[in-house]
């Protein structure tokens, strides 16, 4: 298992949490997906053989939430 975080653009509503910790969540491989919104960071914990921390930077900016580092 692999621990990756993410620093977004500011978020604007707590409903962003569930949106992007939602759609890692069902991700395979994705073992635990963390927003703190204050910080607009994402933690994710997922195992590199199912998913690639390149996967689950897409699927965030997929949602619409640019990933800055």
């Amino acid at each position: 298992m692999k621990t990756i975080k993410y620093q977004l653009e500011p978020l604007t509503c707590p409903s962003c949490i569930k949106k992007i910790e939602g759609k890692l969540g069902k991700m395979n491989g994705v073992e635990e997906a963390k927003v703190m919104f204050n910080s607009s960071k994402v933690k994710a914990t997922f195992d590199q053989e199912q998913v690639t921390s390149d996967e689950l930077k897409a699927t965030i900016e997929k949602l619409g939430y640019p990933v800055v580092s």
